[in-house]
C-alpha cells in the first residue's frame, strides 16, 4: 500500500503517456498486480462479513458470497491481464 500511495503521488500530475511508461516497466507491473490481489481479497472478505450480518436468509447469502468470491477472482485477473498487455 506504501508503495501505491508513494507512486500514486509521483504519477498523479503526469499525462498519459508517463502513467502508460510507469506501469510498462517490470517491477511495477508485479507490485501493482500483487495490489490489485491483495485489495480485492480483503474487499471480498469484507463484503461476505457484511453479507453474514445482515441477510439472514441462508440460501441468498450463499448466492452472494458465491458471487463476490467469482467478482473478486475475475476482476483482478482480468485487471492484471489489461496491465500486462500494455
Amino acid at each position: 500500500m506504501a508503495w501505491f500511495i508513494i507512486n500514486f503521488v509521483s504519477i498523479y500530475d503526469n499525462d498519459y503517456s508517463e502513467v502508460v511508461l510507469f506501469f510498462t516497466e517490470q517491477p511495477s507491473k508485479i507490485i501493482f498486480s500483487i495490489f490489485i490481489v491483495i485489495a480485492f481479497f480483503f474487499s471480498a472478505l469484507t463484503i461476505s462479513e457484511i453479507f453474514e450480518d445482515y441477510i439472514k436468509d441462508e440460501k441468498i447469502k450463499y448466492v452472494a458470497n458465491k458471487l463476490l468470491n467469482i467478482f473478486a477472482i475475475v476482476m483482478p485477473v482480468l485487471t492484471i491481464l489489461g496491465i500486462h498487455n500494455l
